[in-house]
Formats: C-alpha cells, structure tokens, sequence
C-alpha cells in the first residue's frame, strides 16, 4: 500500500467526494476490466491538480495520469498509489485565433486557424467544435475514442492522417507546478508516439525517479472549410468505420502496433487463424482482428493471455514481433 492513514485523510480533506479509495478501474476503462485504484482523484480545476501533482511528488506516491480510459488494460489487482483523471480540470476548447498566422501574401499556411484543446476534451468533441466552426482538418480523428491529452501522446491517428498533422505546440505541467509550452519545431512525431527536445526539461520524482509527462494542452493548426461539405465526409468516415470495427462490445481499440513494413497486425492474427479465437469472456474479435473485446465477464488476465497468443503464434508463423499499442499497466 502506498498510502498511509494520514495520505488518505489529507486527500479526503482536499478534495472531498472526489476522491475514492479502492476505486475499480472496470468503472474507468473501455475494457471494463481492471483491479481497484488505491485512490482515484478528479481534481475540480487547474490549482487543485498542481497541488496533487506536488503533494505525491513531496511524498514520493506513485501516481497515474488517465484521460478517458480507452488506450488502456489495468490488470486484475489493480493500481498502486493515486490514479488521478483530468476529465474536470482540463475540459475547455478556445477559438484561439482566426488570424493568419503568416502574413506573407504567397504563404501556404495564411489561412490557417489555431484552436485550444485543453486535455481532458474528449476527441469527438474537439472534431464537432471543429465542424461547427467550419474549420478542416481534424475529421481524421473521428471514431477515434479517448481525450486529447491521450490522443496527444499516442500520435493518434488513421488511415485518413494523424496528430500530427494537426499538433501545433504542446502546453505540459512541469514537476514545479510551472507550464511550458512546447512548440511544434520541438516535437518529434513517430508512430503512435510523441516525444520533445532533449533540452526540454521534464524529469522529476516519481515511482521510479522518473517524472510522469502531464500534457495540459494542444493547440491544432485548422483551415476554413465549408461545414457542410465537413459533415457530410464525417458521416462517411464514422459510416466505414463502425462497418469495419467492433463498436458494438467493450475494447480498447486497435490492440497492436501496426509493422512499419507489410501486413497490417490485424492481416497476421487473421492469417494465423485466430480470428474469434476466446480466452474466457476475452475474445479476438471475428470483424477486426486487431481487437480484443471483453465479451461482458473477461478478466485482464484473460485479455493478456490472448495477447500472448497472438504475438507468439504470429511470430512463429511470419517472424514479426507485434509491440502492444494499448497501455498495460497495475500489478
């Protein structure tokens, strides 16, 4: 147990009803599926989530930082220390400006329009502001499930384009409790992964002396569009979406990584022929093979001993390591 009788009446006496102890993590993941947060926050406002931040810091508690829970498999007995939510805190999106942001008359970038997205915005409401404002660019991202803070630090993205793309500059919460904003010249984009400038200083204490990046907020670079045309692409992005991927039972999205050269993850687990192959409640979906759905009684367990499956047999049959896209973490 990482939190003694005095952490949790300080925490009760900061934050009230919302903090909860021995909290599932079923109740917070797509998967639903995860052992109980020894203490689960969702701090009301900016302040309230620096002082956490500094107070586990100070006590050197581990902490985890979740958005919407969709990237994500907590195993069966749960998370150690303070699972902290940023759903409250950080919800609000600003029409930054409509200026061009270059002012040379021959620039490609003239017209483009810069919008806030603070990290616990979830994507589809970021990609509805946009269509409402008649803005392009974000309609890549629609289907795409969790918040902006996540889809941030996962690169997210389909076949249609990605975060970066888009991503302008990043604000992050440093371990003093000060912001740094980082622009897109420092930012380094790679599949499902974004990192910054070596000079860029964001360590600090945490479970294993290493600072938990908090991203705050993402400023997306857009262009005028008509709306209706907008609409009408939206429809038919989420159409063939939902055709051609499980909606319909609790998952996490697309469980692997995609090889950078080749088949597809999806393309190997099927050609390995384990296409509706089940672990218990745990199954490898029959529409999309790169989806683990817990079919209402899976264990994390069960979904991990699939995932072994999966990797093992495809690297037995075609040679490939298959990397995990979803985030595995707890005890």
């Amino acid at each position: 147990m990482a939190l003694d009788s005095g952490s949790r009446q300080w925490l009760i006496k900061l934050f009230g009803k919302s903090v909860r102890f021995k909290e599932p993590m079923s109740k917070h993941t797509y998967f639903r599926v995860g052992g109980p947060a020894e203490a689960y926050v969702a701090p009301e406002n900016f302040k309230e989530l620096v002082t956490l931040i500094k107070w586990t810091l100070q006590k050197n508690i581990p902490y985890f930082v979740i958005g919407d829970g969709t990237n994500l498999l907590v195993k069966d007995r749960g998370i150690h220390g303070v699972v902290i939510t940023l759903k409250k805190c950080l919800k609000k999106i600003t029409l930054v400006c409509k200026e061009p942001v270059c002012k040379e008359p021959a620039c490609k970038e003239k017209d483009r329009t810069i919008v806030a997205a603070m990290a616990g915005v979830k994507m589809q409401t970021l990609c509805s502001f946009a269509i409402e404002q008649g803005l392009g660019g974000m309609n890549f991202a629609l289907g795409i499930p969790g918040t902006v803070g996540g889809g941030i630090m996962m690169n997210a993205g389909t076949a249609c384009g990605s975060m970066e793309s888009v991503l302008d500059s990043v604000k992050i919460l440093l371990p003093t409790g000060g912001v740094q904003r980082i622009e897109r010249e420092d930012l380094n984009f790679s599949y499902r992964k974004i990192s910054w400038a070596k000079g860029i200083k964001t360590k600090g204490r945490n479970r294993d002396d290493q600072w938990q990046t908090i991203i705050l907020e993402g400023c997306f670079c857009l262009y005028p569009s008509d709306r209706q045309k907008l609409e009408k692409e939206a429809e038919e992005i989420l159409k063939t979406r939902y055709k051609n991927q499980p909606a319909n039972l609790p998952s996490a999205g697309c469980f692997f990584k995609n090889p950078l050269h080749g088949k597809t993850a999806g393309q190997l687990i099927e050609l390995a022929g384990l296409k509706g192959k089940r672990k218990g409640g745990a199954r490898i979906s029959s529409k999309h093979a790169n989806f683990i759905i817990n079919t209402g009684k899976a264990s994390a367990e069960e979904i991990l001993e699939l995932k072994e499956l999966a990797q093992e047999t495809v690297k037995k049959m075609f040679g490939v390591d298959l990397e995990t896209e979803v985030k595995i973490v707890g005890l």
